[in-house]
């Protein structure tokens, strides 16, 4: 799947891509019963809410066969490779859960300001992809953006660690409402198989979900082959994902993931991706 000149000039202006209906609503549904079957194992991927509540599962293409799938799809990696100009690999990959009732916050924020900080991403040719699992609306959490503010570089944060579960850089409230002077905040809306791309630089949060009504969105986290870091951490046979929070790494089981693949780290070349629906996993 290869974008538009338009849809490319539209990127580059505001810092995000909305695709409709880019998978249907049985793939969708298909992927949201193994994220729900996720969220109720006991796996140090899966962090929760104060309350108890799933937040969200880390690394599920490594061991799930519907979310591996998603992981390596055209309809996703194409239009990326298209918009980095070069192949790409998985920087990191989350199921975000936000719980009816008891979804929380996600802090004002720019991805590639943590992967710098935290991670050591020497550049921020870096962008994510978001696909809907649920219909995202208003009333449920729906992603907040500053159309735009991609175009303002890596803008200072601070390390919230208190606010939820999950430590982040944020943004404070002056530097967002600068930012949303120029630029406005949108919240992009739409039924679940949707998907959204866009820029790690983007300024972007999400609400408190206090509606009766689940909203479910994978996020896939990709960046330029050609991006090197300066560390490589190995335990216990397996690389950590350097991609989580620095406060409180886990272990995650890559060594299947990396097997074979070190020498050529663009392991989600449109090259080697299957062309299979996501849903044929439940068929095989």
């Amino acid at each position: 799947m290869k974008l538009t000149q338009e849809q490319l000039e539209q990127f580059d202006r505001e810092g995000y891509l909305f695709l409709p209906n880019l998978f249907s609503t049985e793939e969708a549904a298909f992927l949201k019963g193994e994220a729900e079957a996720i969220y109720q194992q006991d796996r140090q991927e899966v962090w929760r809410e104060k309350s108890g509540v799933a937040r969200t599962a880390f690394a599920a293409h490594q061991y799930n066969e519907g979310f591996r799938r998603l992981g390596s799809h055209p309809r996703l990696i194409e239009p990326v490779e298209q918009l980095l100009d070069g192949q790409v690999y998985m920087h990191q990959y989350k199921v975000n859960a936000k719980a009816p009732f008891d979804g929380a916050v996600w802090q004002w924020h720019q991805d590639y300001g943590t992967w710098k900080r935290d991670d050591e991403m020497p550049e921020p040719r870096a962008m994510n992809i978001s696909v809907f699992l649920d219909d995202v609306t208003a009333a449920n959490g729906p992603l907040l953006f500053i159309p735009g503010s991609h175009k303002h570089g890596v803008v200072k944060a601070g390390h919230d660690l208190e606010t939820t579960s999950y430590p982040l850089w944020t943004l404070d409230r002056e530097t967002v409402t600068e930012l949303a002077d120029q630029g406005g905040c949108v919240a992009p809306t739409g039924v679940a198989g949707s998907v959204l791309l866009f820029s790690s630089l983007l300024v972007h949060a999400s609400p408190p979900n206090i509606s009766p009504l689940g909203r479910t969105i994978v996020y896939l986290s990709c960046a330029r082959s050609a991006i090197t870091f300066a560390r490589l951490i190995v335990k216990n046979g397996s690389l950590i994902a350097t991609s989580l929070p620095s406060k409180r790494l886990r272990t995650i089981a890559f060594k299947s993931y990396c097997h074979n693949r070190l020498k050529d780290i663009s392991c989600i070349s449109t090259t080697n991706s299957s062309n299979a629906l996501i849903a044929q996993s439940k068929l095989d």
